[in-house]
């Protein structure tokens, strides 16, 4: 048995959970989430709790087992209380700023890099340097988050650029030089 697919999920007060088949869907005080589960996996809820079973003890229903749950879980924490995502900007001049609801990023181009937020996704700005990604879809945050990044990856000579908060950037020496001098 899956030690996380066995897990099961609580359900807290003011969050509805809805199974039509295939689909579920988690309603809570921030949101509203909805996602095709597998036909294989069963979710039971019984008084305030979600439980995943899968049908037999084959290799693809145990690997779906505890993603399923996951999965889940993943919706009921974000309708009530929300995902984050940290990311730092390092480099002489980079710097973010908000216009309107768009993210507006210099980082060292010839022009300023605007990255538009999807539906559900916000961005909010510390200072210059810090800024994070929030959201109730994980997997939204966290992709939006890597587009972010990926607009100047971390260099590993000096460091600048967009990294995850408390991300370590490996760093390289740079050249050594001439060694005795002309000859």
């Amino acid at each position: 048995m899956s030690r996380i697919g066995r897990l099961p999920i609580t359900v807290p007060q003011g969050v509805d959970v809805t199974l039509e088949g295939e689909r579920i869907t988690v309603k809570g005080p921030r949101g509203e989430l909805s996602r095709e589960l597998v036909p294989e996996m069963r979710v039971v809820k019984e008084d305030g709790v979600l439980r995943v079973e899968r049908p037999n003890d084959e290799k693809r229903s145990r690997a779906l087992h505890g993603l399923t749950r996951t999965l889940v879980a993943n919706m009921v924490t974000g309708v009530t209380e929300g995902y984050r995502k940290g990311l730092e900007i390092t480099g002489v001049g980079y710097r973010a700023q908000l216009v309107g609801r768009k993210l507006q990023l210099n980082l060292g181009y010839s022009h300023p890099v605007e990255i538009d937020p999807p539906a559900g996704i916000a961005f909010e700005i510390d200072n210059p340097t810090r800024l994070s990604v929030t959201g109730i879809d994980k997997e939204l945050v966290g992709h939006v988050a890597a587009r972010v990044r990926a607009t100047r990856k971390p260099e590993p000579y000096k460091g600048k650029g967009v990294r995850y908060a408390g991300e370590v950037i490996r760093r390289k020496a740079g050249k050594a030089g001439k060694i005795g001098g002309k000859k």
